[in-house]
């Protein structure tokens, strides 16, 4: 059988391999160099916040990207669940990004604005408490923990040097934005829209005064709120001039 030189020589079986799976690669990979962009152009994207960024920084830490994941495919079923098929252009400042395949919860791409604050503070205190079948372990501990932001200016440094567009401006004022994200009504929160449109102004966690330091908790919520509602999907066409 014609077959069989393959199946008795491992060497030529070996070669055949290796040149099957490079056609493929090439198959694969050579379109790309035809395009100028994988990401789509679309109006809204914007870097975090340095609150958001302070949240998304402890997701990351405490290992929440291992049971959700940030990407809805493009298939029906994952788009009347969640929302509209994931954009690249929606993880390009992530570093690293946050789309994944494993989920033991629900996708987050679309949290934001789902459900209210209080939501989230009772889901991180105790999760059964709102969804009685969760596995979720619970993280009472980050509404008592004081966030540490001293180096939240040195963090969007760094983004910046890989591309992350932070102005110097935006750097500068990076401590002072973290407290004007949780002052709503100050001159403050007033700037720090104007430098991250859409940014949402209020105190995440609850906790009453604007004395009272934030909190990682304040942090996360942040950053939960706000994944999916930079882009307006309404005016997303993705065969117009997004792709242009």
């Amino acid at each position: 059988m014609n077959h069989a030189i393959f199946e008795k020589n491992s060497l030529i079986l070996l070669i055949g391999a290796l040149v099957v799976v490079s056609i493929g690669g090439i198959v694969e990979i050579a379109p790309l160099f035809m395009l100028r962009s994988t990401i789509e152009k679309v109006e809204g994207m914007r870097p975090y916040s340095p609150l958001e960024l302070a949240g998304r920084d402890i997701y990351v830490r405490e290992g929440c990207y291992n049971c959700h994941s940030q990407m809805i495919r493009s298939l029906r079923d994952e788009i009347e669940r969640y929302g509209h098929y994931s954009l690249a252009a929606e993880s390009m400042y992530d570093h690293p990004f946050q789309w994944g395949s494993k989920r033991n919860g629900p996708d987050l791409a679309r949290v934001g604005g789902k459900y209210s604050d209080a939501w989230h503070v009772e889901h991180m205190r105790d999760p059964r408490s709102v969804v009685p079948a969760s596995i979720m372990p619970g993280y009472p501990f980050l509404e008592k923990t004081p966030l540490n932001y001293d180096n939240v200016a040195a963090r969007m440094k760094t983004l910046q040097e890989v591309g992350v567009p932070y102005s110097d401006d935006m750097i500068a004022n990076a401590k002072a934005d973290v407290l004007a994200q949780i002052s709503p009504d100050t001159s403050g929160a007033k700037a720090l829209v104007q430098r991250y449109p859409k940014a949402q102004v209020r105190r995440f966690d609850g906790q009453p005064g604007d004395d009272v330091p934030p909190s990682e908790l304040d942090a996360v919520v942040a950053y939960l709120q706000m994944l999916g509602t930079l882009v307006d999907f309404t005016k997303f066409d993705a065969s117009g001039p997004n792709l242009r």
